[in-house]
């Protein structure tokens, strides 16, 4: 029995049904076609421009690349000139180096041998000299002590004597040639005559002298001299308390005047027991500290 409602499984087709379907906008569309026409062409162009840019990379890296090599090659140019010119300047001051060693060992060589042969001069010039003295105070000496031999035989203090007259002349006579005249002639009496005293000066204040309208009492006025000197020494003549305030200098000269006159004494009294020629030198050594006194030289303690 037929219930009113056809069933699919009888041969009749099943109906049709609403299926729904998205509705698209014709403008979308267009659009989308154009987008893919702009697309598909910039697809086409982009290898291209990948490829112009590429060319340009290398050719400005090979621009850049060759003015670097230009630039390097001035550069190493510039330094091996500077450098040729430098070892040339080496070269140069090499050379004078060299010439200014050569002239030094030249100069020395020329000193060295003109240094020895004036040491050679000078030394047979010397031994040229000292031989001449030699022979002349061979001489001299051989005169003296002949005249000191006669002396001696018969000693005596007479100023006649060929030996005392020459010691009186040389020696004796221009130690005791004082500036104040006067009173050098009466020291150089006293001393011959052993009557003068030499004493350090104290601290006591002593009497003043006057000689020949000055006064002479002051311990920096040598009497002798004159000069204004520090006198620590004073003399004596005889048996006067008048004293004359002395130099270092004047004292040193009457010491050595009064030490020979003292040796002859001793001598002519026969208290020297001793050789002639022992004798002669020790007179010698006598004479010559009156010339050196007279001279200045003196010991400091005088």
């Amino acid at each position: 029995m037929w219930s009113g409602q056809p069933h699919p499984d009888e041969g009749h087709p099943p109906p049709l049904e609403a299926v729904p379907v998205p509705w698209k906008s014709t403008v979308s569309c267009k659009n989308h076609r154009e987008s893919s026409v702009g697309e598909e062409a910039q697809g086409e162009e982009g290898p291209a421009a990948t490829q112009l840019d590429v060319s340009r990379l290398r050719s400005s890296s090979m621009e850049i690349r060759e003015k670097g090599s230009e630039f390097l090659k001035e550069e190493l140019h510039k330094a091996q000139k500077e450098l040729k010119l430098k070892d040339e300047e080496c070269e140069r001051l090499s050379k004078v180096r060299e010439q200014l060693e050569r002239e030094l060992e030249e100069l020395t060589a020329s000193l060295f041998e003109e240094a020895h042969k004036m040491v050679r001069e000078a030394n047979m010039k010397q031994a040229a000299s000292e031989k001449q003295l030699k022979e002349a105070r061979g001489k001299v000496d051989t005169t003296l002590f002949a005249e000191f031999q006669a002396w001696r035989e018969s000693p005596t203090l007479d100023k006649t004597s060929p030996f005392l007259e020459r010691v009186y002349r040389e020696d004796v006579g221009p130690c005791l040639d004082f500036t104040m005249q006067e009173l050098s002639t009466l020291v150089r009496a006293a001393v011959e005559d052993n009557t003068l005293t030499i004493e350090p000066v104290a601290s006591q204040t002593l009497p003043t002298v006057k000689v020949a309208a000055v006064e002479y009492g002051s311990t920096n006025t040598c009497a002798l001299s004159g000069l204004s000197r520090t006198c620590r020494h004073r003399i004596r003549l005889g048996d006067s308390e008048s004293h004359y305030y002395i130099s270092p200098s004047s004292r040193a000269r009457i010491t050595a005047v009064c030490n020979f006159f003292t040796y002859i004494r001793y001598i002519q009294q026969g208290l020297v027991r001793q050789d002639a020629e022992p004798m002669f030198w020790e007179i010698t050594r006598l004479r010559k500290e009156m010339s050196l006194a007279k001279l200045g030289f003196f010991p400091q303690e005088a």
